[in-house]
């Protein structure tokens, strides 16, 4: 049996290439703390999750002083088990943003750890459903872009074999509606559009937003409403015809729970990062799965390439690239489809010098 002999957490700060505005906040910086996992046997497993502008530095704490020496002696094939007296250890900071993340860091670590020892990549270990998913791409269609650019980024993501592309909303309800219609008719009837509330709307506004969107035969509305105002979904899903998405602002299996047999949506945007990681991810796709419902998960494409085809219930991948900039290759996407890395592990292929030049300083801490 291996035990855990040395974790090491780290973070580095990542400026997106593009700016990215929604209807409550801008994108300034992508906080990424990364955590690699050694055991007694050399073997390396690396993981990480991410913060949008600030909260980077109270998961690096929160890593390095409470949950990393918990690690110290454990074996790392025992992830159920590890993930359970984590939570706990934390318990009176859970459930919420930043355990989840810290969680998140460790999980996928010691998941990378185990596909490495297994021979595997992630997406077979994790269950092997599927050997690609489709692609919608997010990038060009943030708020502040003119109506001209999002019809641009739709036809180019078209062309390039993407089956969809996804629409922030947040302007006035009208000029909304009239961005939409120009990216339909542009587009055709066979390329999907979701739209994206970014939680910036109250329920009566969502419901009169719904009602203009619906012509338009959206894939999904996403996060209209505060994550918790489950209420809030309940009566906006009872309202439209168009499927209402959640997910990215949901932090546990329970919560997802409550959704589901409420019919408060109708698609589920696990986030791997904020739902704690794999070992939990996989319980909501799963949960969903008994629904049927699909699981399009929220950002961090990179990671869950492998865990959307990992499910059969899995969707949608969300092109947003994140880690360019710290790996040195990109992900496969072979005819507007996100393919699995066929390599054991998580599939991320880490270029630790770009990532040695990118650290945050007073961030690095190595616990033995």
């Amino acid at each position: 049996m291996a035990k855990i002999e040395q974790v090491e957490v780290l973070m580095v700060d990542l400026v997106p290439k593009v700016k990215r505005v929604d209807a409550i906040q801008s994108f300034v910086s992508q906080e990424t703390p990364i955590v690699r996992i050694t055991d007694d046997d050399g073997a390396v497993g690396t993981g990480y999750t991410y913060t949008i502008g600030t909260g980077g530095h109270a998961v690096v704490e929160l890593l390095a002083r409470n949950l990393a020496p918990q690690l110290i002696g454990r074996d790392p094939a025992q992830i159920e088990a590890i993930w359970k007296s984590l939570f706990f250890h934390t318990h009176a900071t859970a459930v919420g943003a930043i355990t989840s993340l810290a969680l998140a860091a460790i999980d996928t670590a010691l998941w990378d750890l185990r596909s490495r020892r297994s021979g595997k990549p992630l997406h077979v270990e994790a269950g092997g459903a599927q050997a690609s998913v489709p692609l919608y791409t997010t990038e060009g269609g943030w708020l502040q872009l003119p109506v001209e650019a999002l019809v641009e980024d739709a036809l180019r993501a078209k062309a390039a074999g993407f089956g969809g592309s996804k629409i922030k909303v947040g302007r006035p309800p009208m000029e909304d509606a009239r961005r939409l219609e120009a990216v339909r008719q542009a587009v055709g009837d066979d390329f999907e559009i979701m739209v994206d509330g970014n939680q910036g709307a109250a329920v009566d506004e969502a419901i009169r937003r719904a009602r203009l969107y619906e012509p338009f035969d959206l894939g999904w509305y996403e996060e209209p409403l505060p994550a918790e105002d489950l209420g809030g979904h309940i009566r906006l899903s009872a309202s439209t015809s168009l499927p209402i998405a959640v997910g990215e602002s949901i932090y546990s299996l329970q919560h997802f729970r409550e959704y589901l047999q409420r019919d408060a949506a109708s698609v589920v945007q696990v986030d791997v990062a904020r739902i704690g990681g794999i070992t939990p991810w996989l319980k909501v796709a799963h949960l969903a799965e008994s629904f049927n419902m699909a699981v399009c998960p929220h950002f961090l494409m990179e990671l869950h390439v492998a865990l959307t085809a990992a499910v059969p219930n899995g969707r949608w991948v969300e092109y947003i690239p994140q880690l360019d900039s710290l790996t040195t290759e990109a992900m496969k996407i072979v005819d507007g489809r996100a393919v699995p890395s066929d390599q054991p592990g998580l599939g991320i292929a880490w270029d630790w010098d770009a990532i040695d030049r990118k650290r945050v300083e007073g961030c690095t801490r190595i616990i033995r």
